[in-house]
């Protein structure tokens, strides 16, 4: 048996309650669809590269700079399900799931996601999780945490501050983790995925991962430095522009 083919997916709507044609916004010259897809085009555990999309404006741009795009349907929930619509057409034995707002997304980061899931066969999903630089962040509700077993299998994920430090007046070392949002599946889990029941953790914290662990499925979780820096709002391009005259 030959070496594991990837496929990295980024699910790309049109439709933004917040940044109306997101994935075509400019950033230093080239829309954000292709800054992404770059991005994860260089990452070296990676077969192939695809963007799911339900608007041809988005189909068009990225077969203009020579990329493949695949239409979806319109009514999924959430870009995971966007990603098994893909991969129920696609060869592959795994597939990753590129958010597709992060231009500056780091290779690195898919391919050790990539090598966290692989090298351990009970696990359906693998993702990436750094460690809290900024203080502010443990408390910030928009900032998802983890916390993970001995083995790196993530137990919960919260927007809640964890672990909580109960005894503030030890002299106690923590390690808060960011959880990021790429994630990496066994393609029979990903297919699985849309027939999963929605649990009640999911529905009161939000959070699509927490499905999967109410339903049993291990989440390997991989460290890493790098941290992501997505776009949300028409605020964040000019931040993101300054970054990337920083790196070309």
């Amino acid at each position: 048996m030959g070496p594991a083919k990837v496929i990295v997916v980024i699910p790309a709507r049109y439709a933004s309650t917040r940044l109306p044609g997101k994935p075509l916004v400019s950033l230093a010259g080239k829309a954000m669809i292709q800054r992404v897809y770059e991005r994860a085009k260089s990452a070296s555990r990676v077969d192939r590269v695809l963007v799911a999309t339900d608007d041809q404006r988005i189909m068009k741009a990225v077969e203009a700079f020579g990329g493949e795009a695949r239409m979806t349907r319109a009514d999924h929930r959430t870009g995971t399900e966007r990603v098994a619509e893909v991969a129920a057409h696609e060869e592959g034995d795994v597939f990753v799931n590129v958010q597709g707002d992060e231009p500056l997304l780091d290779p690195a980061s898919v391919d050790a996601a990539v090598a966290s899931l692989l090298e351990e066969p009970a696990a359906s999903i693998g993702t990436v999780a750094t460690p809290i630089k900024t203080p502010a962040d443990i408390m910030d509700p928009n900032v998802v945490k983890t916390v993970l077993d001995f083995d790196g299998h993530a137990l919960y994920f919260s927007r809640a501050p964890i672990p909580w430090v109960r005894d503030t007046a030890s002299k106690i070392q923590v390690r808060h983790l960011k959880h990021l949002g790429l994630y990496v599946f066994q393609r029979d889990a990903l297919l699985e995925y849309p027939t999963l029941p929605q649990g009640e953790l999911e529905r009161i914290e939000q959070l699509e991962q927490l499905r999967w662990l109410e339903n049993g499925w291990k989440i390997r979780v991989a460290e890493v430095e790098h941290d992501a820096v997505s776009v949300d709002v028409p605020e964040d391009v000019a931040r993101l522009e300054k970054l990337l005259e920083g790196r070309e």
